[in-house]
């Protein structure tokens, strides 16, 4: 028997989506705070909502306005010069909007950092917080208070002018001057990448940069229009959550409604009924949460939802899964849900956010191809019917106007269709550096403007396939093989496994790369742990043709990165460290 979702309770009034009078502009200003003091001339603006679906906020961009010009010259009155770096823990809340405009507003450099959630407890969310301020050369942190002791630790002996809540501004003196003006060419703010744990790496964003981003994302990406409106749970501190779903809509002048992360993964219908009660018409995801929908479908009634609306229901942020997007539109379809809604893009923080996204009302286009041709060929074949192995990849569009996109073999020259190789991008979005990093910088962006991205894909069509990343690719016998080909395969057909339990990832064995596999496990029988190891190395056999030693680890022990993505590298060095507490063992 389904059981019935609460409904969500109004408290106050969400900011409109319509805003007659002010004519829409896209991100074609020339700083943040431009931006802002146009958005504030109509209605609409930013609210936040719990995880009952309850509006603890609604901010008008006017409002919004007032508030950071305020805090600014608080910011600047506690000792903060122009250009100095603001660490903000990046909460859901009005605050961090408020800290973010205000640093644009002085001038200041804001990097949000992440909460504790992929940390591991206190000590190492400590220890990563402090390699962060350390790494933006941060003046002052703020965060919520419930972490102020915490900020206090990690930035012991560093030096702040400031470290607290923002409530710690409030006896301060405000400047009275005139606010200091930002420049195009000055840095935005810095985006800390999700994969950099142990040497966190700012993403140095300017201004003109954001703005090429935000301008192209809005008129052709998703083509915003008088009436559309966001809604997002993705976390401020990730591209996608600040760029796509705090300052791309305020570019834009669109309101947005934005549920907690960790409420999401509490009440994932939350989504969807704030998008059926609000009207969202733009809505970004990584694959897991929309399977995280699909999955309570089975036991929560789907009654009164009205998805008809949400026209850009967007995938991104990691390797899109094509079975996953495909229970959630049949799950979906009866509450009005259109298939070809989906809206595949690839980008990355290094690019500011967007690089390309599929053409609207396309919906997912699906390229299957000779998997064992693509291992031993780098050549992405359509398969046909009688292929023994085959893969479908998601099309991810074409390149944003004013950009470059190339694929490139070995001699770095740019390969044909089909062919699989290094994926480079050109453009205006693309990010000044790694902050503080000259080495890092040059290793990822040459003098020409060209980053490498290191992912691996393919063209088609002058759409980019994106395989997997570069880092991640196991060579066995002279075959290219795709971790997540592995950890998907294993998770569909081992009996009891869900999405986001195996870590695959290769190690130095004594002639060529050893597979390893991790797989979480909470069987406590040691027959039932010896059976579902066996069953997933013969799947393996089966399946790819490959041996692989099966190492079954304790529920929720599988790292992650800031972001929620499964991180293969820190999986790896945790194992070569021995740092799992295995649950079973059994191999070939």
């Amino acid at each position: 028997m389904k059981q019935v979702v609460d409904r969500p309770e109004h408290m106050t009034e969400p900011t409109p989506s319509n805003h007659p009078g002010l004519p829409r502009r896209f991100a074609d200003f020339g700083t943040i705070s431009e931006a802002l003091d146009y958005a504030a001339g109509g209605p609409t603006g930013i609210n936040f909502f719990s995880g009952k679906g309850e509006i603890t906020e609604a901010i008008p961009y006017s409002v919004l306005r007032e508030q950071a010009i305020g805090l600014a010259r608080r910011l600047l009155g506690a000792g903060l010069k122009p250009g100095d770096r603001v660490g903000l823990i990046a909460e859901s809340d009005g605050d961090f909007a408020r800290a973010f405009f205000a640093c644009q507003y002085a001038c200041l450099v804001p990097a949000p950092m992440p909460l504790p959630a992929a940390f591991g407890g206190k000590d190492g969310y400590i220890a990563h917080l402090r390699r962060m301020i350390e790494s933006a050369q941060a003046a002052a942190v703020f965060g919520p208070a419930m972490f102020e002791s915490w900020l206090g630790e990690a930035s012991n002996g560093l030096g702040l002018k400031v470290c607290g809540t923002l409530a710690s501004l409030d006896a301060v003196k405000p400047v009275a001057d005139d606010l200091p003006k930002q420049k195009p060419d000055g840095l935005s703010y810095l985006q800390f990448s999700s994969g950099s744990t142990r040497f966190p790496l700012g993403v140095a964003v300017t201004q003109r940069a954001f703005m090429a981003n935000a301008h192209y994302t809005g008129l052709h990406g998703l083509q915003i229009a008088d009436g559309d409106r966001g809604i997002s749970w993705l976390p401020f501190y990730h591209d996608m959550g600040l760029v796509g779903f705090l300052l791309t809509p305020m570019a834009c002048q669109m309101s947005v409604d934005i549920i907690p992360t960790r409420e999401f993964a509490r009440r994932p219908f939350i989504w969807l009924h704030l998008i059926t009660r609000n009207k969202a018409t733009l809505s970004f995801s990584p694959s897991f949460g929309y399977e995280l929908c699909a999955r309570r479908a089975e036991s929560l009634s789907t009654e009164g939802l009205d998805l008809s609306r949400w026209r850009g229901a967007g995938i991104g942020g990691d390797m899109i899964r094509p079975n996953v997007l495909a229970r959630f539109a049949e799950r979906f379809a009866s509450c009005g849900f259109d298939a070809k809604a989906f809206l595949p893009s690839y980008g990355m923080a290094e690019a500011t956010l967007a690089l390309t996204f599929s053409p609207l009302g396309q919906g997912m286009r699906y390229d299957t191809i000779d998997n064992t041709i693509l291992e031993s060929e780098h050549h992405a074949v359509p398969a046909a019917r009688t292929a023994g192995r085959s893969r479908s990849f998601v099309l991810c569009g074409h390149i944003l106007p004013d950009h470059e996109l190339e694929v490139r073999g070995e001699n770095e020259r740019p390969l044909h269709d089909r062919r699989v190789g290094r994926i480079f991008v050109r453009g205006p979005s693309l990010m000044t550096g790694y902050f503080g990093a000259p080495e890092e910088t040059a290793r990822a962006m040459s003098r020409e403007g060209w980053l490498d991205t290191g992912d691996l894909g393919y063209l088609v069509e002058g759409q980019i396939v994106i395989t997997g990343r570069a880092k991640d690719l196991i060579i066995v016998n002279g075959r290219n093989i795709w971790p997540q080909d592995l950890e998907w395969t294993a998770e569909a057909e081992a009996t009891g496994l869900r999405s986001g339990d195996v870590a695959v990832f290769s190690v130095e064995g004594e002639t060529d790369e050893e597979i390893i596999a991790l797989v979480e496990c909470g069987k406590r029988d040691r027959g039932e742990r010896d059976a579902l190891a066996t069953e997933i190395a013969n799947i393996y056999r089966a399946r790819h043709g490959v041996e692989a030693k099966i190492v079954l680890v304790p529920r929720h022990s599988l790292p992650q990165t800031s972001s929620g993505k499964l991180s293969r590298s820190r999986a790896r060095a945790l194992y070569l460290a021995n740092a799992f507490a295995p649950v079973g063992v059994a191999s070939e």
